[in-house]
């Protein structure tokens, strides 16, 4: 469990990159989505320990992670969206890096390697942007960690390897582990997602399970304009919208959609919805 206490960080020039966020992220895959310059990255690297909190704090499992206990570290892992490593290969900086992880799982890692269709022994630095994501992502999913970050894990990805990226994460996440995904790709990894935190200029606006969210609203599309939408982006001939779920079972969620709309002046609105605060609805 991640918990986040009115944490706040701004840079000296008293730029604040993360206002007053505090939320409870329970294990599982979660979805961090944001505007450029929202504040994501800030937060991943607050949650690993690797930057100090102006103000609050940042607890996995009641331990601060300002910090630094070795006990508490070897538990996270942050993969920046660009990583540079200190070997010729993966495989060897796995030898040297994996004796600091207790979960390491060497099996994984060969499953994960053969599934992107990578030996390991590939010399790192001739590699381009998309094959070092993938060798990358072999390794540090194979760690085992109970908190893993990723910042735009997709980026440089083909289709197949993304496909390959969704597999890898569906078979070695566990239920206790907890992982945050922040992408602006939302479509790569829907199927996995079990929560939403959205940020918007550095505040946190939405941290929510999926299932809560798309039981009070669904996302559709129709030939023409749904009564009563709360939301609506037309494209490809039909209307996407986003409606009152007035059913109560859980519907698919287009989280691009939901993006749009709660960058849009419907947030307010629709964030009413999903907290449960407005009773008598369209």
């Amino acid at each position: 469990m991640i918990e986040l206490k009115n944490l706040t960080y701004a840079y000296r020039r008293g730029l604040v990159a993360i206002d007053n966020v505090t939320a409870d992220v329970p294990s599982g895959i979660h979805l961090l989505l944001g505007e450029n310059g929202a504040g994501k990255t800030t937060l991943l690297r607050l949650i690993a320990g690797l930057l100090i909190p102006t103000e609050g704090c940042c607890m996995i499992d009641g331990t601060t992670m300002t910090r630094r206990e070795p006990s508490t570290l070897k538990r996270v892992f942050m993969m920046p969206d660009t990583m540079e490593i200190p070997t010729k290969s993966i495989r060897e900086f796995a030898k040297i890096h994996s004796k600091f992880y207790p979960r390491y799982s060497q099996e994984a890692f060969e499953e994960n390697l053969r599934e992107f269709e990578l030996n390991g022994s590939e010399t790192f630095n001739h590699l381009s942007l998309g094959l070092r994501h993938k060798t990358l992502l072999a390794y540090i999913i194979a760690l085992g960690v109970d908190v893993l970050l990723l910042d735009e894990p997709a980026n440089g990805l083909d289709i197949n390897s993304k496909k390959a990226l969704r597999h890898i994460l569906a078979r070695c996440i566990s239920p206790e582990q907890t992982v945050i995904i922040s992408t602006h790709t939302v479509s790569d990894l829907r199927e996995l997602y079990d929560g939403v935190l959205v940020l918007s200029r550095s505040k946190l606006i939405l941290a929510k399970p999926t299932w809560e969210i798309s039981e009070r609203i669904s996302c559709v599309a129709t030939p023409i304009p749904p009564y009563g939408s709360l939301f609506m982006e037309q494209g490809a001939g039909l209307f996407h919208s986003i409606i009152v779920n007035k059913s109560g079972e859980p519907s698919d969620l287009n989280y691009g959609l939901l993006y749009s709309a709660l960058m849009s002046d419907s947030r307010t609105k629709i964030l009413e919805i999903i907290n449960g605060q407005t009773q008598n609805i369209g």
